[in-house]
């Protein structure tokens, strides 16, 4: 958000040095740190895609509105690097009668994860790690992790790890880490017991509680979603010597003029915060009293918890910003992040190899989820790579078609909220009347 970014002002200059510096590329012209270079546009048939079709999208996405299943959307679609279809539907915040807007703001929760990975792997291509690495190496509260090997009345019942956990496994989710959020397992509910998530903390408290706690199973053996992505942002300020959040501000947020993405919605921008729906008993939508902008402080006030898992607010357009640099392969406007070859590593399964699929069909890199088999997960190209958020927010990329998906609701889960992520998935491909090895062979 504009707010988070004021500091930067002062960034700019040095930021550009550091950025050449450190082989990177800079901007060919200044920008003011608290603007945003407007996204390049193309119309649908430009690209190989069909206008007409893609109001199918729009009808898909309203109808879920207008039979009260969601309170508002926003959809964005870009390929071949250009922005085809942005559109928004229903309301911002139904109580106060706000009709979604393109810059309103999102809880983006989970979706934080493939930020704190870019950001990670900034310090891996300077050198500062490896995947191999043991996380003890880093993190010495990590040392000598026991394992819960079964849970007694007493507590758990104690075993030795076969091996430290890698960096590789923590970027993998299979670290033998757990949550501590919804799932009903001993291990979880004790990181709910002793509040390693809360916002009332910093990333060192929450290292320390987890040094003292068992491992759910031993590392590398199986994907269990985790608390492995908040311990890569405390990585991050091991490894560069600074707080998470001026990292990602630095050199994620800056350089990217993500200008709305940061760990809370500044004052002057609370009204831009989508309000966060639920259902009742009869599945109609209902505003939780703590979850708007009115009621809980959770994403309104500034935080000492910088949560790379899941404390992030952003915008469509940022987050589509985020991704196309992905797409392109760790560029965009000019301004390098990653290489190629470090966005492939990213997008490669890095799944066990005697347990390479975390569902049918699909891997996990480091912080996506990868499509190995279209056929056996329902997807449509090879090498998709996704993720999306708690409150139901959602992207994809798709290299194999030059496609880019950002979604935005704010949705709790359960019984009534719609697939909407399947339903856009097949909406937007419909579209395609060109597929990209095509439209290369016609070039």
């Amino acid at each position: 958000m504009r707010a988070l970014t004021a500091r930067s002002a002062l960034l700019v200059p040095i930021l550009s040095i550091a950025l050449v510096a450190s082989g990177c590329d800079a901007p060919t012209e200044a920008v003011a740190a608290d603007t945003q270079p407007a996204l390049q546009r193309a119309a649908p048939e430009d690209v190989g895609m069909s206008s007409e079709r893609l109001t199918r999208l729009h009808d898909g996405m309203q109808q879920l509105v207008d039979d009260g299943r969601l309170a508002g959307i926003t959809t964005m679609v870009a390929r071949r690097g250009r922005v085809v279809d942005f559109q928004t539907y229903g309301q911002r915040d139904i109580e106060a009668g706000s009709p979604m807007e393109e810059d309103a703001i999102f809880r983006i929760y989970s979706m934080s994860k493939p930020i704190t990975g870019v950001a990670l792997m900034t310090l891996y291509e300077e050198g500062k790690f490896r995947l191999s690495d043991p996380v003890q190496r880093h993190i010495p509260e990590f040392t000598d992790l026991k394992v819960a090997a079964s849970w007694g009345a007493d507590g758990p019942v104690l075993e030795d790890a076969d091996h430290p956990m890698t960096i590789r496994e923590l970027m993998s989710h299979t670290a033998g880490l757990a949550y501590g959020i919804g799932a009903p397992g001993p291990t979880d509910r004790l990181y709910a017991t002793e509040g390693v998530l809360s916002r009332q903390q910093t990333l060192k408290d929450m290292i320390i509680k987890l040094g003292a706690m068992p491992l759910r199973h031993q590392p590398g053996t199986l994907w269990y979603y985790s608390i492995a992505v908040d311990v890569q942002g405390y990585l991050v300020e091991v490894l560069s010597g600074q707080p998470f959040d001026e990292y990602l501000q630095e050199r994620v947020f800056g350089p990217l003029r993500m200008v709305d993405t940061g760990f809370h919605v500044p004052e002057e921008d609370h009204d831009r915060l989508a309000q966060y729906y639920g259902y009742d008993q009869d599945r109609n939508l209902t505003a939780p009293a703590n979850s708007g902008t009115v009621g809980s402080r959770a994403f309104l006030d500034p935080t000492t918890f910088f949560s790379g898992g899941g404390g992030l607010v952003s915008t469509t357009t940022d987050y589509m910003r985020f991704s196309l640099m992905l797409l392109n392969g760790g560029e965009l406007d000019g301004v390098r992040i990653l290489s190629p070859t470090t966005i492939e590593l990213m997008t490669r399964n890095q799944m066990p190899r005697d347990n390479p699929e975390r569902s049918p069909g699909q891997g996990f890199g480091l912080d996506f989820s990868v499509v190995l088999d279209p056929v056996a997960s329902e997807f449509y190209s090879v090498g998709e790579y996704y993720w999306g958020g708690a409150a139901g927010t959602w992207f994809w990329i798709d290299p194999a078609e030059d496609l880019v998906f950002v979604g935005m609701i704010q949705q709790r889960g359960g019984r009534g909220r719609p697939n909407v992520r399947s339903i856009s998935h097949r909406l937007t491909y419909q579209a395609i009347i060109e597929p990209l090895s095509q439209m290369e062979e016609n070039e």
